[in-house]
């Protein structure tokens, strides 16, 4: 028991580190794409969900232009998407069990609850309009080689910094309380430790439940089964590195921090080999218009991001460690994208449609294409660094007068 302990302590309770988990997640990208044929993508899943609803009210959304664009048929269970994201949740829920970081959490202030779902509301609205969120249009989009994720990403940084200024806006700064509800629910150790048990043996619950749900799955298509899998690993991953994209984004504009930021950067170029790779072996990239609305919609998911507290990887693993907040900012991600379903008549007419789908692969050659992507990744990579250099004097001077003083 003390090998089965000691395994649990420092793989499975600790956080893991980023860097890491996000090269891992981008190799996992690239064998879900060139196994399931589709990007490790959600909010496009979520949007069909707010079709599924409107249906319920008795409306017709199958036969709306934007549902005819991305797919209403059939129900998630029966879409690669929809398995996958089930995948996620059990995947980062039994995670968080097994670290025992699971727990009802509200918010301290009702305004995080309102900011959560207007910021969801706007960031859903926002990568819906652009074709995909921090997944599609972005940790996955660069790697397929559609140039509209690299104006997709510099507009969501970009946005992140205007969100930043609105958090500080007075009306949004809420006081920080510290309540005694975790102490006293930890203090007692027995109690802890019953808890502690339960928690593993509904991770492994968990677990067993994904297990049979792929097994399902596997029965209808392989490619329904892997998708399970796949999820069920982006889950796991995200939750134990704690990955949110909003922080990396957040952070370019407040702390200089750059250990996130570098590990997605470096996830994507990892993306972009076995991307590529699938690409060249005869799988159908996914590409998007080149429009105002990867800009606009970059913009306001960048924003929208900032203000909910979490992206979309952000608020599912969230969400299932019980964190409330991250529950509302999902349901906001679900109404922001089906709203872009409700007037994409006149967005993608004024916005996306007449303006061309660019492939760096057939416009500029595959191996200049490859070559491209890599160098705007290191140049990004370079920008990020350059950026954090801006935040060192600060720290300088904040310890000047204590080394001055010790010297004298």
């Amino acid at each position: 028991m003390s090998v089965l302990s000691d395994f649990r302590a420092r793989y499975l309770v600790r956080f893991w580190s980023p860097v890491p988990a996000l090269v891992a997640l981008g190799v996992a990208s690239a064998y879900y794409f060139a196994i399931t044929g589709t990007f490790w993508a959600v909010t496009g899943e979520f949007t069909r969900w707010g079709g599924h609803v409107l249906a319920w009210f008795g409306l017709q959304p199958q036969e709306w232009s934007y549902f005819k664009l991305i797919g209403l048929q059939g129900t998630p269970l029966d879409r690669i998407d929809g398995v996958m994201i089930i995948g996620m949740l059990l995947g980062a829920l039994c995670t968080a069990l097994w670290a025992n970081n699971v727990s009802l959490r509200w918010p301290t202030s009702k305004r995080r609850l309102a900011q959560g779902l207007i910021g969801g509301i706007i960031a859903g609205f926002g990568a819906r309009l652009a074709m995909g969120c921090n997944l599609a249009a972005f940790f996955t989009g660069i790697p397929m080689f559609s140039l509209h994720a690299w104006a997709f990403m510099l507009a969501t940084v970009g946005g992140a910094w205007v969100g930043v200024k609105i958090c500080l806006l007075p009306v949004l700064r809420v006081p920080l309380k510290v309540g005694s509800q975790a102490s006293s629910l930890f203090a007692d150790p027995q109690a802890r430790e019953q808890r502690n048990r339960l928690q593993v043996r509904l991770g492994v619950a968990v677990a067993l439940i994904a297990l049979a749900f792929a097994g399902w799955r596997f029965g209808v298509s392989i490619a329904l089964g892997m998708a399970v899998l796949f999820g069920v690993v982006f889950g796991g991953l995200i939750e134990r590195a704690q990955i949110c994209f909003t922080s990396a984004a957040r952070d370019l504009w407040t702390t200089g921090r750059t250990q996130v930021a570098f590990g997605i950067l470096l996830g994507m170029a990892v993306a972009c080999v076995g991307t590529f790779g699938a690409i060249m072996l005869g799988a159908d990239a996914k590409i998007f218009w080149m429009g105002p609305n990867a800009v606009i919609g970059g913009l306001l998911f960048g924003i929208g991001i900032v203000l909910a507290g979490g992206c979309e990887t952000g608020w599912m693993y969230r969400a299932m460690e019980g964190q409330v907040h991250f529950w509302v900012v999902g349901i906001g991600n679900v109404i922001g994208g089906t709203l872009v379903a409700v007037y994409w008549d006149e967005l993608g007419t004024a916005l996306a449609l007449p303006y061309p789908k660019i492939d760096l692969l057939e416009s500029m050659g595959p191996g200049a294409g490859l070559l491209a992507s890599f160098a705007g990744l290191a140049l990004a990579m370079l920008l990020v660094h350059l950026n954090a250099r801006r935040f060192q004097p600060k720290r300088s001077a904040a310890h000047e007068p204590a080394q001055t003083e010790s010297i004298a």
